[in-house]
């Protein structure tokens, strides 16, 4: 695999562990607040977390959910434009067609919407006496890769239960994402167990970095998130960590330092192509 010669080497990535409300307005004014803090402290890609403008929970889906573009869409396009940066919009929950969808946009710097990437593996989960979760009772899966370009290098996207499956990565590092972002709220069972270590394993696997969104922890929510929005670096180092709070997580992102790990491990030429293979069904 060969890296871009145009990117530039390092640049600050800002993860933002908001503490969500069941009052969309108020959610999207101090997202959009924190985003601009983020953006004075030199980040040039932010993300939000997983449902940042609602609750998380099958009963609030289609009571927050909006078109596409819509009021929240409208804010993230503002501010990145504002902040001239590259915003990953957590996800939200969006209607389209009679149908619901867990989505995330992406908006350059000159506020168009570069992409819009729909939750491709719903969280339908049975831990019995822990928790029960189906979140194909309400929404609808998307069928898309995506991926977006930026100065610095690729990014590939997805949302939450997306980072459970090894292969949406591996194909992501294939078409030569040097950094993937997932939006995701975990919680207080799934979370202590794999969060940081599916993180970690994203990352070795496929020698990138992987950054993960979380809202903040709110224990008297129906649905309580883990918290935790985490940066790993190819070696799979933890670079940046959040507690529970409401907080902006940093990471400097050296692109120099990920061209020197495949160099070291140059997994990518020593696959058994002749053996296996995982395969891309769509483009």
């Amino acid at each position: 695999m060969v890296l871009p010669g145009r990117a530039m080497a390092t640049f600050r990535l800002a993860l933002i562990q908001l503490q969500v409300s069941s009052i969309k307005s108020d959610n999207l004014t101090r997202a959009c607040g924190l985003i601009q803090k983020a953006a004075t402290q030199g980040a040039k890609i932010v993300s939000l977390p997983e449902c940042f403008n609602s609750p998380y929970g099958t009963n609030y889906f289609p009571e927050y959910a909006e078109k596409i573009p819509g009021e929240s869409t409208q804010k993230l396009s503002e501010v990145a434009k504002e902040c001239s940066i590259y915003l990953i919009g957590g996800s939200i929950p969006e209607e389209d067609s009679g149908k619901l969808y867990n989505t995330c946009t992406v908006f350059g710097p000159d506020g168009a919407l570069l992409v819009k990437h729909r939750k491709l593996h719903l969280f339908d989960i049975d831990v019995p006496g822990k928790i029960t979760f189906q979140e194909s009772k309400i929404l609808s899966p998307g069928d898309s890769f995506s991926t977006f370009e930026t100065p610095y290098c690729r990014v590939g996207l997805g949302i939450c239960y997306d980072l459970r499956f090894s292969e949406l990565a591996q194909i992501y590092a294939e078409r030569g994402c040097q950094l993937l972002v997932y939006p995701g709220a975990f919680n207080l069972t799934t979370g202590p167990a794999h969060w940081e270590l599916l993180q970690r394993g994203r990352a070795v696997d496929n020698q990138v970095y992987v950054a993960t969104a979380s809202p903040a922890r709110d224990d008297k929510a129906s649905y309580v998130a883990w918290g935790h929005s985490t940066v790993v670096n190819p070696w799979g180092e933890v670079l940046a960590k959040a507690g529970t709070g409401e907080t902006i997580v940093y990471a400097d992102i050296d692109l120099k330092k990920l061209a020197e790990i495949r160099q070291q491990i140059p997994i990518f030429n020593q696959k058994r192509s002749d053996l296996y293979a995982v395969e891309a069904k769509k483009p």
